[in-house]
C-alpha cells in the first residue's frame, strides 16, 4: 500500500493511504528510499505556527492540504525512477516532494542524482541548495573572514562549502561546546559566543551567516561583523517577532543585514539570474553532495511507519540549556 505522511493538528501526525493514481503523460513514477526532514521549516508546519500571511508562499511544490492543518507538507525526496520514458527508468532522481513512499511527477520536476552521491545524502540537496544561494548572496572573496554563527545542519554545509574556498578563515560559532566536534570534522575552528564575541578575528569578520534561528544567534551574528561587513541571514522565525539590536554601533559601522531565501538569486548575484535556472542550482548543489564530510550532518535514520511517533521528539522545539540536538534526519522508506 502505498503512504504518506500527513500533519492533521498541531504536534500530531498520521500516516494515510494514498489512493491509487495512474501516470500522466510527461511524468515518471518514483519509488521513494530517503526523505529529509527539516528541522527548521517543519517544526513550524507540525506546531502550527506559519503566520497565516504566508500561508500562498510557504506551499511546497507538492503539497496537499493547506496551512494550518491537515496538510501533507515537505520538500526532499530521493528515490528511483520505476516507470517512465524508458531512458529515465532506473534513475536516481530527487523531487521536491512530501514524505510519500510512491509517488508520480513530472519528469521536469525530477533533478538526476550524481552517480557519486549516495540516496541517502542527497536527501540534503535541499539544504544545500540554500547554503549555496547564501554564498553567492555574501558575494565572499579570496581572503575573506568568515563566521558562522549556528552549527546545525545549515551551518554545516556553509562550513564545507567556505573551507574549500581558497584562503578564507572560517569560524563555527555555537552556544553549545558539543559542536566543535562538526567544526573539527569540517576544517574550520570553532567558538562558543562567549569566546568569540572579544576576539574571533581582530578587526570582524567580513562575512558573518547566521543559521541559528535564534534571537541570540542573530545578536551574535552583529556583534562579530566588522565595519561595513555583511550578515546573512539565513534563519525563519515563523511567527515569532526577534528582536534585533540595530542600536549601539549597529549604524556607526555601517553593517548590512541581508536575507537570504532559496526561492530566488538576491541582488548580489543578479548577474547569475538569466543563466541560473532552479534545475542548475539544484544540480549543483547534488554535485557539491558528493563530498562524504557531509555524511557526518546525518545523525539520525528513522523508518518510516515510526514517524508519526518520532515526530514530536524531532521537531520539538530545544528547550533552554538542553544538550545539543541531532542534526539531520533521514526518513528511511521500504526497500532502502
Amino acid at each position: 500500500m502505498n503512504k504518506a505522511i500527513l500533519y492533521v493538528a498541531p504536534q500530531k501526525a498520521e500516516i494515510h493511504a494514498v489512493p491509487h493514481f495512474t501516470r500522466g503523460d510527461g511524468e515518471a513514477v518514483v519509488h521513494t528510499k530517503f526523505s529529509g526532514l527539516s528541522r527548521g521549516t517543519e517544526r513550524l508546519v507540525f506546531h502550527g505556527r506559519i503566520p497565516e500571511s504566508e500561508f500562498d508562499r510557504m506551499r511546497a511544490p507538492f503539497q496537499e492540504g493547506a496551512f494550518p492543518f491537515p496538510v501533507k507538507y515537505g520538500y526532499s525526496a530521493v528515490g528511483v525512477v520505476t516507470d517512465g520514458p524508458q531512458d529515465m527508468v532506473g534513475d536516481k532522481v530527487f523531487c521536491l516532494y512530501p514524505h510519500q513512499n510512491i509517488f508520480a511527477a513530472p519528469v521536469s520536476a525530477l533533478t538526476s542524482v550524481p552517480r557519486e552521491v549516495p540516496l541517502r545524502r542527497a536527501a540534503l540537496a535541499a539544504n544545500m541548495e540554500t547554503a549555496l544561494n547564501a554564498m553567492w548572496d555574501a558575494g565572499l572573496g579570496l581572503g575573506d573572514r568568515v563566521a558562522i554563527v549556528g552549527a546545525g545542519v545549515l551551518g554545516g554545509l556553509l562550513a564545507g562549502l567556505c573551507s574549500a574556498t581558497p584562503g578564507v578563515d572560517v569560524c563555527l560559532v555555537d552556544v553549545n561546546p558539543e559542536r566543535k566536534a562538526l567544526a573539527d570534522h569540517m576544517k574550520v575552528t570553532f567558538a562558543t559566543p562567549n569566546m568569540a564575541a572579544p576576539a574571533l578575528f581582530e578587526t570582524g569578520a567580513d562575512v558573518v551567516f547566521n543559521t541559528s534561528a535564534t534571537e541570540g544567534g542573530l545578536v551574535t551574528a552583529l556583534n562579530l561583523a566588522g565595519v561595513e561587513a555583511s550578515v546573512i541571514e539565513l534563519s525563519w522565525y515563523g511567527d515569532k517577532q526577534p528582536r534585533a539590536p540595530l542600536g549601539e554601533a549597529f549604524h556607526s559601522r555601517r553593517l548590512r543585514l541581508i536575507s537570504s531565501q532559496v526561492g530566488r538569486i538576491g541582488e548580489a548575484a543578479d548577474h547569475r539570474r538569466t543563466r541560473w535556472d532552479y534545475h542548475r542550482r539544484l544540480s549543483k548543489a547534488l554535485e557539491l553532495l558528493a563530498d562524504p564530510r557531509y555524511d557526518a550532518l546525518i545523525t539520525e535514520e528513522v523508518a518510516f511507519d515510526d514517524l508519526p511517533r518520532e515526530l514530536p521528539r524531532l521537531l520539538a522545539d530545544p528547550a533552554p540549556g538542553a544538550g545539543a540536538p541531532g542534526l539531520a534526519t533521514v526518513v528511511r522508506h521500504p526497500g532502502a
